[in-house]
């Protein structure tokens, strides 16, 4: 061990502020939807002043642990899988922004993906998930004209599949990289004169999915994503 490795390190009392704070929602002295303690509560209990505490109630904000509205105290976020990726969406669309390989590898985690969402939705589909679907293929094709809107239906036709699952993480997944890819495809997809070729490929496969076979859901899945992937492309 050399003596960089050996020397103490004073940690900021704001960090250790933040520490607690997150202890005790772990331990579940706080929960979803709570008051926060009052800043002169905290500090009393942890011995610190009003700086530390203000910095890591910000610091517990900024991470998504906490919400606070202004005039009112401060309430305890509901911890889900969908608010651990919201917590990436700066960094990642910073990565996506830096280089056109991290564009073409969200591409192709998407593309595997959405294949194995496929083949779980067929598995697991109702015939009330196969009229919500035949719903959103429709609700997308009325928005034809409106190219956000054509777009936002048809990132909820993909949430849809994904939320067959019963999975939360699955969920959030597809959420997020859908969110991340909506950056690339607003200003491409209503000029690409594709809308039509996205609805056909839509209702085909919410048809394989209602045949009940996942393996041509799939397929039909991957000629979809394969044709519309160059509709993301990298721009500065």
């Amino acid at each position: 061990m050399n003596a960089e490795d050996s020397k103490i390190v004073r940690r900021k009392l704001s960090d250790q502020v933040l520490e607690r704070l997150r202890e005790m929602i772990v331990r579940g002295e706080l929960g979803p939807g709570d008051l926060m303690p009052s800043e002169r509560e905290l500090m009393e209990r942890f011995g610190v002043g009003r700086p530390a505490v203000r910095e890591a109630m910000q610091s517990m904000h900024t991470l998504g642990l906490i919400t606070i509205s202004h005039g009112e105290r401060a309430r305890v976020s509901e911890l889900s899988a969908d608010m651990m990726f919201r917590q990436m969406d700066m960094v990642a669309r910073m990565l996506l922004s830096a280089s056109p390989d991290n564009l073409e590898h969200l591409k192709e985690a998407r593309r595997l993906f959405e294949l194995g969402m496929i083949r779980i939705a067929t598995e697991r589909a109702q015939p009330a998930d196969i009229e919500d679907l035949k719903r959103l293929v429709k609700e997308q094709r009325s928005r034809l004209g409106d190219a956000a809107a054509f777009i936002k239906a048809d990132m909820a036709f993909h949430r849809r599949i994904a939320s067959l699952s019963d999975n939360p993480i699955f969920a959030a997944i597809s959420d997020a990289m859908l969110n991340w890819l909506f950056n690339y495809h607003t200003d491409l997809l209503f000029w690409s004169g594709q809308e039509n070729v996205t609805l056909s490929e839509h209702e085909e496969i919410v048809a394989c999915i209602e045949e009940g076979d996942p393996e041509q859901a799939a397929a039909a899945m991957r000629s979809h994503l394969d044709r519309s992937a160059d509709l993301y492309r990298y721009h500065d």
